[in-house]
């Protein structure tokens, strides 16, 4: 009874429902080793007792919570209604210096009033995250984090569809091998021009964690706060014309046309090292051109900008090219980011340094460039970023804030009716508490370098928002437990920081969902993700869900990166691909009836609907009407996997697979398997005729009501 005591007032799970009426026990070890994880040692009876003593005295002394959240426009929390009369409150701005004033308050007597903050005792501070000090009469002073943030997130304007895309996947005639950032704003500007799409979603674009090979997955990144220069377009950057050497520059752009038409023309696959060896190499040239006084300053304002989240990261990167990309393998002394020997490396290696701060300044300017082009272009949105749950273990952000992450541990999933096993997804979580006391600088940090050049914001796993499933380390992901954030305080700051950027934000809340996460959301404007083939009425007869039922506040799509695109799913083709992988637990014919039925049902209701004029049998129009059918649903956003416009087969990542699929190194490919440059998409019939159902949306067929 202690310890699960002690494990609720951490918020940590001592039990978990893999299903529907289904109460699962965890282990008590594990229980044991996330509270060590989180600084709480559980290890004996006799450390249980002593730390619960602990923990309730703290709980029974506290006025205020860790976190307190106030939203603009409603009532008040009942920490602040219920603190003592006569109690003062100083709040400290968030844009504030030590040298200025705080701002007092003082709780009146009596019942206060619990209107919200036009209440006469509370002049609420401005949005923002601040530091509140309350005294109350014959208490210690207590310090608390207070966020004041707006009641919802910025909303799309209207309904509006657009595109995604995985941008390594995106060739033109004029990349290196794989998809960049001229890529992106090129599509971007046709794509808003031409076809009248509203956004571009694409994949996270966050700093790799180098190797050899580097792990392809753009969701195992080694920083999430920093983007990766390997999507630089390189001819795009000024000092192209400049460099001391052209002829070796020249060179090196010839080289990766070489790539690009291995992908493109004999059938390579993307090969993101050797593009990266490739534009290391150029921009060690380029960064040696001097910048001009207009540049000079833009590069002095970024820097100032960053701060020393750029310093560390930077500085990560300089020391991974000597010591390798694990900092745990480094000599025991740089392994501390402020450590001496830290801080005389960072003299050492002030070239390398300074050449990774430039190309994180170069990478943010073709950011912005792309952004800038969705929104010359009229798009509605514009780019859409994804965030990944989390980072590397090894990677930079770990390495230089330590503090944050908890030791030891890794994310992933329960044990669930699809996956006896669970996941573990090898990514550390951060530590709630330590977020908590740092007024949640890194979420806030992480969120607003995401949102600076972002029209919206994607972010992956939503749910772990509020909970994660945390696995000790050495340990199988069904002996993992729950911890739970304060997804009050998380929800608050992405709220604030979306208002400050003005950008949408949505969540990627499929699978298996806390009951509430979802109405929470979508009362803070978040919008979540629904999957054609996923909506049926499962609380019902489980058949197709009527358009007219799906909800409003989400992004309505046909397929993800997960998923098999439309066409392998009208066709079976995901089904034989993963017999032909080893991948089926039953046998193929089972497999095959069973996802010929699933699909039947849905291209019946499709026929019912009036969507498929053209009758079964015809692949590219039943892609059609499925996009048709998402026209029809209240949907304020509308997605179009862009592989889908030309009929192609293959998913982009196909899980669980490592080595037996190409994941994440395919290029965008037509029915046939020919891979195809963004020029022949543009020019692409069958794009053209799919999209004509989304921009002349009154053209399409006539539609009558689900039976």
């Amino acid at each position: 009874m202690g310890l699960s005591r002690l494990a609720a007032l951490h918020g940590v799970a001592t039990s978990f429902s893999p299903s529907a009426g289904v109460t699962q026990p965890v282990p008590e070890t594990t229980v044991v080793a996330v509270l060590g994880a989180l600084g709480v040692d559980a290890t004996t009876p006799e450390a249980v007792r002593d730390a619960l003593a602990v923990a309730e005295s703290a709980a029974r002394a506290r006025l205020l919570p860790a976190t307190l959240v106030v939203w603009s426009g409603e009532p008040l929390p009942p920490a602040l209604t219920g603190l003592p009369p006569g109690t003062e409150l100083a709040v400290r701005l968030e844009e504030a210096d030590e040298t200025d004033e705080p701002v007092l308050l003082r709780v009146p007597a009596g019942e206060p009033d619990p209107a919200g903050p036009g209440s006469a005792w509370w002049t609420g501070p401005p949005l923002g995250v601040h530091r509140l000090t309350a005294h109350a009469p014959g208490r210690e002073p207590q310090n608390c984090t207070l966020v004041v943030a707006p009641d919802r997130v910025p909303q799309p304007p209207g309904r509006t569809h657009g595109f995604l895309v995985q941008l390594y996947s995106l060739l033109s005639a004029r990349s290196w091998g794989m998809g960049d950032l001229g890529d992106l704003a090129d599509l971007a500007s046709w794509s808003g021009r031409r076809l009248g799409t509203g956004f571009v979603q694409i994949n996270p674009l966050h700093a790799a964690v180098p190797g050899d090979p580097t792990d392809p997955s753009p969701y195992r990144p080694s920083s999430r706060r920093f983007p990766d220069p390997v999507h630089l377009r390189i001819e795009s950057v000024p000092e192209y014309g400049h460099v001391p050497d052209p002829v070796a520059l020249d060179a090196l752009r010839r080289k990766g046309a070489e790539l690009r038409e291995a992908v493109l023309d004999k059938g390579a696959l993307i090969d993101r090292d050797a593009v990266w060896a490739l534009k290391r190499q150029a921009l060690d040239l380029l960064v040696a051109a001097p910048l001009t006084p207009g540049r000079h300053a833009a590069y002095c304002d970024f820097l100032a900008a960053q701060g020393r989240a750029l310093e560390d990261h930077a500085l990560w990167c300089a020391l991974a090219e000597v010591h390798g990309p694990d900092w745990h393998g480094w000599p025991q002394d740089l392994r501390d980011p402020r450590s001496d020997a830290t801080a005389r490396a960072r003299t050492e290696l002030l070239d390398r340094v300074d050449f990774h701060c430039r190309l994180a300044w170069l990478t943010d300017t073709q950011l912005a460039e792309a952004q800038r082009a969705a929104q010359d272009a009229g798009m509605a949105v514009g780019i859409v970023h994804d965030l990944a749950v989390g980072v590397h273990p090894g990677g930079a952000d770990t390495w230089a804030q330590q503090d944050a992450f908890a030791q030891g541990m890794s994310v992933g999933a329960p044990p669930d009716a699809f996956n006896a096993r669970g996941q573990d997804w090898g990514l550390p979580p951060w530590r709630p508490d330590a977020l908590a006391a740092l007024g949640y600088a890194p979420y806030r940090g992480l969120l607003r370098g995401l949102l600076a050049h972002a029209g919206a914001l994607r972010i992956d796993h939503v749910m772990g928002l509020f909970r994660l499933w945390w696995v000790p380390e050495g340990r199988p992901p069904t002996e993992g437990t729950y911890v739970t954030h304060d997804a009050e305080a998380m929800l608050a700051v992405l709220v604030l920081e979306a208002h400050r950027a003005g950008t949408v934000v949505m969540g990627e809340d499929l699978g298996t969902v806390e009951p509430g996460v979802r109405e929470a959301l979508a009362r803070r404007g978040v919008l979540g993700t629904s999957v054609l083939w996923f909506e049926r009425d499962w609380a019902g007869d489980g058949r197709p869900l009527a358009p007219e039922r799906w909800r409003e506040d989400c992004l309505a799509t046909a397929t993800t990166h997960d998923l098999p695109s439309t066409a392998a799913r009208l066709t079976g083709d995901h089904v034989t691909l993963r017999h032909r992988l080893g991948l089926l637990t039953r046998p193929l014919d089972e497999e095959l009836r069973e996802d010929g039925a699933d699909t039947a049902e849905w291209l019946a209701l499709l026929t019912r609907l009036g969507m498929l004029p053209e009758g079964a049998g015809d692949e590219e129009a039943a892609v059609r009407a499925v996009h048709r059918f998402l026209l029809r649903t209240p949907a304020r956003m509308a997605g179009v996997w862009l592989p889908d416009t030309i009929g192609d087969r293959r998913p982009q990542n196909l899980p669980g697979t490592w080595d037996q699929y190409p994941n994440w190194r395919l290029p965008i490919a037509d029915a046939a398997g020919v891979p195809v440059t963004l020029e022949q998409l543009a020019a692409s019939p069958r794009l053209h005729r799919l999209m004509d159902v989304l921009r002349n949306p009154g053209e399409r067929p006539e539609v009558r009501e689900a039976q």
